[in-house]
């Protein structure tokens, strides 16, 4: 499947390079696209060391775009820019795989899902955490009725980031082009408790702060409750000020007849898994990934290769993908509102909260 891949940063270098070493049987990346020519070059370059195809490096992937030899485009930008890369890609109809947040606004996601619908082109999301096997042994046991009845469940996104992160890309703790602590570091686990719960949420309340990031605009710190339509609720707990380092990212669902958490610095390794005649489990003694990106992009790119060729659903497509950020976005309007907010009539963009934000740090 040839591909084109817009964003040759952080986490292209660090995640999306080695899923296509490691799918080089199923993918072609013909370009390597980064407006910083000298990260499309080293990216094109690490691909081809692999033994896998050279990409052509490009600046502009507008300037290739209806290339009827591109089938595909990743994605990997920074947060602010998804909306635009992937509607360009969609309505010249290429499929497109997305790096988390899908969009930063309400609208612009209804805009991608239309327009992925009016195409018949596939749109998925790398919500790759999902793949984790901890993280597929946790929803085999929901499914199979393991826990009776769930009651509720917990995330927590405990993580360090220093003025150097932020210093490293400019855009990122903005309000125009990330978001904070919940839209950047908690995303993946607001989609696993919203997944892992069913999927419906209808009313948020949240908080959010800047207790020690004076120099970004957007929370280093945010807490939530979710109210789902079921009865079930969830809680969230998203900061980057854990002193000195990271330290955890902890999913927790608590049901009438069982108990599992699974932690490591990226929901890797199950921690506690107790059940009537179970209190272990194999998966106990996973190590941690190098980052905190985790190791399953190599599967979010094989699924997505599967649902293009046998025309199916990615395992994360689009309607699932903006779920988390619907609650994230749900989260601020609540903040700044001060009331709780209704998943169902949610209009909002990360653009609303522009100043809104008292800085203490």
């Amino acid at each position: 499947m040839r591909i084109m891949v817009v964003g040759c940063g952080r986490i292209a270098k660090k995640s999306h390079i080695t899923a296509l070493i490691e799918n080089k049987s199923l993918f072609k990346c013909i370009y390597a696209c980064d407006v910083a020519g000298a990260n499309a070059k080293v990216f094109s370059e690490l691909v081809s060391d692999s033994g896998a195809h050279k990409p052509i490096v490009i600046n502009d992937y507008k300037r290739v775009l209806k290339n009827n030899e591109i089938e595909a485009v990743i994605v990997a930008t920074e947060s602010g820019t998804h909306y635009q890369i992937a509607k360009d890609a969609l309505n010249t109809g290429k499929h497109v795989l997305v790096e988390k947040p899908l969009a930063l606004s309400s609208e612009h996601m209804n805009q991608l899902l239309r327009v992925a619908s009016q195409q018949s082109l596939k749109l998925a999301v790398c919500h790759q955490n999902r793949f984790n096997p901890p993280v597929q042994e946790l929803r085999r046991k929901i499914d199979g009725g393991g826990f009776g009845k769930v009651l509720y469940g917990t995330v927590q996104i405990r993580w360090s980031r220093d003025r150097a992160y932020y210093s490293q890309a400019p855009w990122r703790g903005t309000w125009k082009m990330d978001g904070g602590a919940l839209m950047n570091q908690a995303i993946h686990g607001i989609d696993l408790l919203q997944w892992m719960l069913g999927g419906d949420v209808d009313e948020v309340y949240g908080i959010v702060s800047n207790m020690k990031h004076s120099y970004i605009e957007a929370e280093d710190f945010g807490g939530a409750i979710l109210k789902f339509k079921s009865g079930v609720v969830g809680i969230v707990e998203a900061t980057t000020n854990v002193y000195p380092r990271n330290l955890e990212e902890r999913l927790s669902i608590f049901g009438e007849k069982g108990t599992a958490e699974i932690g490591g610095i990226a929901v890797n390794r199950i921690q506690t898994w107790m059940f009537d005649g179970e209190n272990r489990h194999p998966l106990m003694d996973l190590p941690d990934p190098e980052t905190v990106y985790g190791n399953s992009h190599s599967e979010v790119y094989r699924d997505f290769h599967d649902a293009i060729l046998n025309n199916k659903e990615p395992y994360v497509n689009g309607e699932e993908g903006r779920k988390a950020v619907d609650i994230v976005l749900a989260i601020y309007k609540s903040f700044k509102e001060k009331r709780p907010i209704k998943i169902d009539d949610l209009s909002w963009s990360t653009d609303e909260m522009i100043d809104s934000i008292e800085h203490r740090g």
